[in-house]
């Protein structure tokens, strides 16, 4: 009997991150440890947006692969928001659009459309307010899902209380924040106010999961360690030749024709 399949589309807040990347960690990293009896299928890749993700094949692959009963959760934002190099989307014109071809291609194969809204950016000004850099991309995928009957988790709402909440310096636990020397994949030291670390990451899963339990999205087999502590030593990280081999070999449709013909 074939097992449920959780399928991510998505950018670097969702992918999984090969071993010369630790400690920064994407939240899709960590689904597995609270999922049982399904497969999550990572294919989320850093740097995409919902419009290149798209086009060069990556939705394909997985539409090529998804099953009837299956999930896509879909994930994008941070790149959306960037001006330039064929990757912007506007937030109730394309972006919509993009997203539709996701819902859409998932239930034209009987598989379930999910969408999650990006966990926010570290930002504070000079008086420790948080600012919200994302703007209005959540609403517009809050939107799309309303009128589309998508289930909605939104990601970007709750980690605003949790950033608000640990503040300036609590944050930096949870983003990735070295200082020089501490990671030897960082020895100059990191500041990153968009990527994650185990902690950040790992409670972002958690709370993803938590609310597809509570969304009926699976039944309650499916669940586990939703209560648990997860120490960040749970946290698997990919080969970087095998992670490279994802990358290259996780594209359908005319893109991977092309790439075939190119090689």
């Amino acid at each position: 009997m074939r097992h449920t399949r959780i399928f991510l589309a998505g950018d670097s807040s969702v992918t999984s991150r090969q071993r010369s990347m630790a400690p920064m960690v994407g939240w899709g990293q960590a689904l597995q440890l609270f999922i049982q009896g399904a497969e999550v299928v990572n294919a989320a890749r850093a740097g995409s947006s919902s419009r290149s993700f798209l086009e060069r094949g990556r939705l394909d692959w997985i539409l090529e692969n998804i099953a009837p009963g299956d999930l896509l959760l879909v994930s994008f934002g941070l790149i959306d928001m960037k001006p330039g190099d064929g990757r912007f989307t506007e937030p109730f014109g394309d972006y919509q659009w993009f997203l539709r071809q996701y819902a859409h291609g998932a239930r034209d194969r009987g598989a379930h459309p999910v969408f999650v809204t990006s966990h926010e950016r570290r930002v504070f000004d000079d008086h420790g307010n948080m600012r919200r850099p994302l703007g209005l991309y959540p609403t517009a995928m809050r939107e799309l899902a309303m009128s589309l009957s998508v289930p909605l988790i939104d990601l970007n709402e709750w980690s605003v209380g949790w950033w608000r909440q640990a503040g300036p310096e609590g944050t930096k636990e949870l983003f990735l924040y070295l200082e020089p020397g501490e990671h030897p994949n960082y020895p100059d030291g990191v500041a990153d106010n968009t990527h994650l670390r185990g902690h950040g990451a790992t409670e972002c899963a958690r709370f993803v999961a938590d609310d597809m339990r509570a969304k009926g999205l699976l039944t309650q087999q499916f669940f586990r360690n939703l209560d648990a502590r997860i120490p960040e030593s749970a946290l698997e990280f990919l080969d970087d030749h095998v992670f490279e081999e994802l990358t290259r070999s996780r594209v359908g449709g005319r893109a991977a024709a092309m790439s075939g013909a190119v090689s």
